[in-house]
């Protein structure tokens, strides 16, 4: 039998490889042309290649981040036992994208969205985009619509285990839909993935735990809503409340609050499995004067000696309820101690730096005269 002929790379190589970089900038110009200016391009042009991020309103929880907040354009997803401070975690955002002059929207499939809550955190609830709705497509619909039209920074979805599909609620209590929920859930991913990234919008969904029945070794902890969202998503937070907070002095007995231990599972714009833990105070939210408090006391920013301390050799209070009620009132102190806590993490450049990178770089021929000889007879000199 004949051996078939196979051409071999180098002849391969020698009959395209003049032509090949005109090839490729011909086929690179009918794929603009196609489906548009932008559609490909080389890596090194694009303009702004560090990932861009947006604050999650903790500080703790930033510096655990990596990049300083939760990546634009991606998927964030926050899971948890109940009770943990998932939806607190996500309303901080809520509250930081407004501050920052974002629109923020809220799919509230759970319909348990507390206003009176949200206002206290921060939100502004006269500009949310408030969604209740009636199925699991109509939710994501929504959000979809919400993200296409590039005018949103910030969707959040409470919950995916909610989002209940059209035919369960058409159907029976008792009814099996096996793997309706998942396949709802992929579609959607797929759908929405690109839009986010297109329009920057930060997409963060709030997800419940359930137990996988018959495992015996491993933890039985899963997710509702299948695996898509587990791959789609760039960041993944883990919220567990830990030990409780208790009062000061006629509330010494009564809980006031809870450590919560935030782990971030998942990172594709940082390194993962790093941890924050912040201080949720009832009614208030995240304790920002307490985590900062903390953060700044193991940076020796500010100075602890025995119950008292100080920030630039000034008394801030005795005990840290008082240290903490003195950067409550001295907003002026607490950020100027929040930008060199961020400073110190890397998170953001410190403005010495920064003025040296954009200040104008002089040129060593600026205010030198020039004489032009144009003949024996014509001298010009020009001073600049």
């Amino acid at each position: 039998m004949a051996k078939k002929p196979t051409k071999k790379l180098d002849e391969i190589g020698k009959k395209f490889g003049a032509d090949r970089e005109k090839a490729l900038n011909d086929a690179l110009k009918l794929i603009e042309k196609d489906f548009g200016k932008g559609s490909i391009m080389r890596l090194g042009e694009r303009a702004e290649q560090k990932v861009q991020v947006m604050s999650s309103g903790s500080l703790a929880l930033d510096i655990a981040l990596g990049s300083g907040g939760y990546p634009k354009g991606r998927i964030i997803e926050i899971y948890g036992p109940e009770s943990s401070g998932k939806t607190t975690v996500a309303l901080h955002a809520v509250a930081q994208a407004q501050k920052e002059g974002g629109i923020a929207a809220f799919i509230d499939a759970e319909h348990a969205l507390d206003p009176a809550y949200a206002a206290a955190l921060g939100v502004n609830i006269d500009e949310l985009l408030l969604s209740q709705p009636d199925s699991g497509e109509q939710g994501l619909e929504i959000a979809g619509k919400l993200i296409d039209s590039g005018a949103v920074d910030l969707v959040v979805i409470d919950s995916v285990a909610a989002l209940v599909p059209r035919a369960e609620i058409d159907g029976d209590i008792g009814d099996s839909h096996v793997g309706l929920q998942a396949r709802m859930m992929s579609q959607a991913m797929r759908k929405l993935g690109a839009s986010i990234n297109k329009t920057k919008t930060i997409a963060i969904f709030i997800n419940q735990l359930r137990e996988k029945v018959g495992v015996m070794f491993g933890n039985p902890e899963t997710t509702p809503g299948g695996r898509a969202l587990k791959f789609y998503a760039s960041v993944r937070l883990d919220v567990r409340g830990s030990t409780q907070i208790k009062g000061t002095g006629d509330q010494k007995d009564t809980s006031v609050g809870k450590e919560t231990k935030i782990k971030v599972v998942k990172n594709k714009v940082a390194p993962p499995f790093k941890e924050a833990f912040v201080e949720i105070m009832y009614g208030e939210g995240i304790s920002r004067t307490g985590e900062l408090l903390k953060i700044a006391s193991d940076l020796d920013i500010i100075k602890k000696a025995g119950a008292w301390y100080s920030y630039k050799d000034e008394k801030i209070g005795q005990g840290s309820e008082n240290a903490k009620k003195y950067l409550a009132d001295h907003p002026e102190v607490f950020d100027e101690i929040d930008h060199q806590v961020r400073v110190k993490f890397g998170l953001i450049e410190d403005d010495a730096v920064a003025d040296e990178k954009v200040a104008p770089v002089e040129s060593e021929v600026a205010n030198q005269e020039v004489t032009l000889d144009l003949g024996d007879d014509l001298e010009i000199e020009i001073e600049d």
